[in-house]
């Protein structure tokens, strides 16, 4: 049953098995999803600007591309959409080229239809958690935008994954704190990956890497412990 008055979110499905394509557009239209389907990578690019999904569900191995690729490829046009990759590898290595190519989630075949809608209930929760007059979260010379979901450092855009700004609105909303692993994967996943600390240690890599390019870093690494925002060390 449809969760009561929820609101009707796109969600895209990219799978070259029709039967999975099948199943889970059937469970997501009857769970109040709408949906759109693509069997190729190619098919998914097109599809993207013409329905304008609010998440992808996005098989890893099609017939033309990888899922991975698929996401490159989009890189910044695909703005703030979320991607739930779908796969029957569970390699780590796998897990986080995934992750840490614009994904937010990584889901492996066989699948439990249960687990897949409500790891995109919560994706959709996050991303459409900040409503209107949230206002802004400012450190240093660093920008977060509730309202527009911009990020600037030092007068420049900073283009960032879904989850990359969810990292770093959690650091800004904890500023000078230092945060463990443990609540870090908490608040901005919200579930853990069976304690594979690498998975953070990547994010926090790829958003360092993006913000050092503007200024003197920001986030520091409390050894054996987490991380935190502090002011640059001069």
């Amino acid at each position: 049953m449809a969760e009561p008055d929820a609101p009707s979110h796109r969600v895209l499905v990219v799978d070259d098995e029709p039967n999975i394509v099948d199943v889970v557009c059937m469970a997501l239209r009857y769970q109040g999803f709408e949906v759109a389907s693509a069997g190729t990578g190619r098919e998914a690019l097109a599809a993207i600007a013409r329905f304008r999904p609010e998440l992808m569900v996005l098989d890893v191995m099609l017939p033309d591309m990888e899922g991975f690729e698929v996401a490159e490829r989009l890189g910044a046009q695909r703005g703030h959409i979320p991607i739930i990759f779908l796969t029957a590898r569970d390699a780590t290595q796998d897990k986080l080229r995934g992750l840490t190519t614009g994904g937010d989630d990584y889901v492996t075949k066989p699948f439990s239809l249960e687990e897949l809608i409500a790891r995109i209930r919560v994706i959709l929760r996050r991303t459409n958690g900040a409503g209107p007059g949230a206002g802004k979260l400012v450190f240093e010379d660093l920008e977060l935008d509730e309202d527009t979901r911009e990020v600037v450092r030092g007068g420049e855009l900073v283009e960032l994954t879904v989850t990359e700004y969810r990292l770093l609105r959690y650091l800004m909303l904890n500023p000078r704190r230092v945060l463990t692993r443990a609540q870090i994967l908490d608040h901005v996943w919200e579930y853990d990956f069976n304690g594979d600390a690498r998975v953070l240690e990547t994010y926090i890599s790829y958003l360092r890497r993006k913000l050092d390019r503007h200024g003197p870093s920001l986030i520091h690494t409390a050894r054996g412990v987490g991380y935190a925002l502090r002011a640059p060390r001069r």
